[in-house]
């Protein structure tokens, strides 16, 4: 019972609350996931987020400039390149207040308001000063449409980073196929590459090359491809 209360919460269905599962408002019964707090999505799938992350690193080399956006799996990426001799730019207020702490990157810290959830950085007014060869970033999910998000402010951030790099990298596990969020954040024509995991079926690998992105696995080995 546990397990199937876990299926059905990761796949934002239902909220897990203590004792069991509560319901969710008119548009997820409607087949829209709702957007889940950092706090939550932090602890789901960590391994292969790891994974994901360790993977990404290997994209970024010395002196590298660029941009990591808030989420779960960023947030990894952000630790395995905070010892790197390179320019980070994040909207993240965990990584950044990871950073502070650890490692020698170069550090540029998004201007604006603290927003708690979604655990981002962002401003309505200031223009982003800063240009990278990549953008990194989670999805909530991802489908024939793009990526796709539930917060409104997220859609943003993401709309405007992704005007700020040569490169747009989506950091998503398989899992992410499955969500349907309500707004596109970017269409798949924007997004170069996609690291995942090997749970990845082949009807979506098909789906992503033909819209012409990169699909990178991380398998559970350690592995890539």
């Amino acid at each position: 019972v546990r397990r199937d209360i876990d299926k059905i919460d990761e796949a934002g269905e239902a909220r897990k609350v203590y004792g069991g599962i509560s319901a969710l408002d008119g548009a997820a019964q409607a087949g829209v996931a709702y957007a889940r707090p950092y706090d939550e999505n932090r602890d789901l799938a960590v391994e292969a987020k790891r994974q994901i992350a360790a993977l990404a690193a290997t994209m970024v080399r010395d002196g590298d400039a660029v941009i990591v956006h808030g989420g779960s799996t960023c947030f990894h990426l952000g630790v395995k390149l905070a010892d790197r001799n390179i320019r980070l730019y994040t909207n993240s207020m965990p990584l950044v207040a990871y950073l502070s702490d650890h490692g020698h990157c170069s550090l540029t810290i998004a201007g604006g308001e603290l927003h708690r959830e979604p655990g981002i950085i962002h401003s309505l007014t200031q223009a982003v000063p800063f240009y990278a060869s990549k953008f990194f970033l989670g999805a909530q999910g991802i489908g024939p449409e793009g990526v796709l998000e539930s917060h409104p402010l997220l859609v943003r951030s993401i709309a405007e980073l992704s005007l700020c790099a040569d490169q747009i990298v989506v950091l998503a596990d398989s899992r992410k196929l499955s969500i349907h969020a309500r707004n596109v954040a970017l269409p798949l024509s924007r997004i170069g590459t996609l690291v995942t995991d090997d749970g990845l079926s082949d009807a979506d690998a098909r789906m992503l090359e033909n819209a012409g992105v990169m699909v990178r696995i991380a398998s559970a080995s350690g592995a890539v491809q």
